[in-house]
C-alpha cells in the first residue's frame, strides 16, 4: 500500500482459502490508521570524515506546503529552510521536492558535525543523530633506489721506464738537497775564518797607511775611501788612489 490517505484508514484483512463446507480458512486480520505527520528514513546515520550522508525525512500529504527545517538540536540559530544552502562552513544542502519528502546531505562530513539534528514540517518533528568517524591514517612506502658505487681504476703497472725514471728523480732531489748543505757549510765557514783573521790584516793595513801618509805628505788624498794597492807580495811599496 503507497502513497496512503486519511480514508485509507480501517480493518482489513488476509488469509489463505483452504475451501470445503466444513473447513474455515485461515486468515488475520489489521487495522490500518492513516494519521498525518513525518517520520525519518534513517534516524541514525555515520560517515568518515570528509565524506558525504543524506537524510531522508518523510511528510503527510498535509503538510507538502508547510514549511521544512533542518536544526541543530539547542540551537535555533543553525536552522536551515528547505530549498535552502547552509554556509560554507557548514556544507549542507536541503531539498524538498514536494511528494512528501525533503532531504538533507553533508556534502563534507566534519568532525564538528557530531550530534543531534531534527527534520520538521509545520509543527512535526522527527530527531536524527550523526556520527562523523575520522579518516583512517594512509601509509605511503617509500621504496630507496640502491646506490651503484663506480669501481676504481686499478693502478697502473709499474714498468721498468717508470721504475728508471722514478729513480733518477729520487738521486737527482738528494745530490741537490747535499749540494745546497755544503754550499751552506762552506758559507759559514768561510765568515768565521774572516771574522778571524781580519783584525791583523787591517793592523798592518792601518800602520803601512800611517807610514807612506808621512812620507807624502803634501799628497791630498782621501784615506778614509783609499784604495790599497800590492803590487806583489814581496814588494813593501803601496799605492794609494
Amino acid at each position: 500500500m503507497s502513497n496512503l490517505r486519511e480514508e485509507d484508514s480501517g480493518w482489513y484483512m488476509c488469509g489463505v482459502e483452504i475451501g470445503g463446507l466444513w473447513s474455515a480458512d485461515v486468515v488475520t486480520y489489521k487495522n490500518i490508521k492513516v494519521i498525518h505527520g513525518m517520520t525519518v528514513e534513517n534516524s541514525r546515520l555515520s560517515g568518515e570524515e570528509g565524506s558525504s550522508v543524506t537524510v531522508e525525512c518523510q511528510y503527510s500529504e498535509r503538510y507538502r506546503e508547510s514549511e521544512k527545517k533542518w536544526c541543530r538540536s539547542g540551537d535555533w540559530s543553525s536552522c536551515l529552510l528547505a530549498g535552502s544552502e547552509g554556509s560554507n562552513d557548514s556544507s549542507v544542502y536541503i531539498k524538498d521536492d514536494r511528494s512528501g519528502s525533503f532531504t538533507i546531505t553533508f556534502k563534507k562530513l566534519q568532525m564538528r558535525d557530531t550530534g543531534w539534528y531534527w527534520c520538521s514540517a509545520g509543527l512535526q518533528k522527527m530527531p536524527v543523530h550523526v556520527q562523523v568517524k575520522p579518516r583512517p591514517m594512509t601509509t605511503v612506502s617509500v621504496t630507496s633506489q640502491p646506490q651503484t658505487v663506480a669501481n676504481p681504476l686499478p693502478p697502473k703497472p709499474i714498468t721498468k721506464e717508470s721504475w728508471s725514471g722514478h729513480n733518477f728523480s729520487h738521486v737527482l732531489g738528494s745530490l741537490l738537497v747535499c749540494g745546497s748543505v755544503i754550499l751552506v757549510g762552506l758559507a759559514i765557514v768561510a765568515r768565521k775564518w774572516w771574522k778571524r783573521h781580519k783584525d791583523p790584516v787591517l793592523r798592518q793595513l792601518n800602520g803601512m797607511l800611517r807610514r807612506r801618509r808621512n812620507e807624502y805628505s803634501d799628497v791630498s788624498c782621501d784615506l778614509q775611501n783609499a784604495t790599497v794597492v800590492f803590487l806583489n807580495k814581496d814588494s813593501q811599496d803601496v799605492h794609494m788612489c
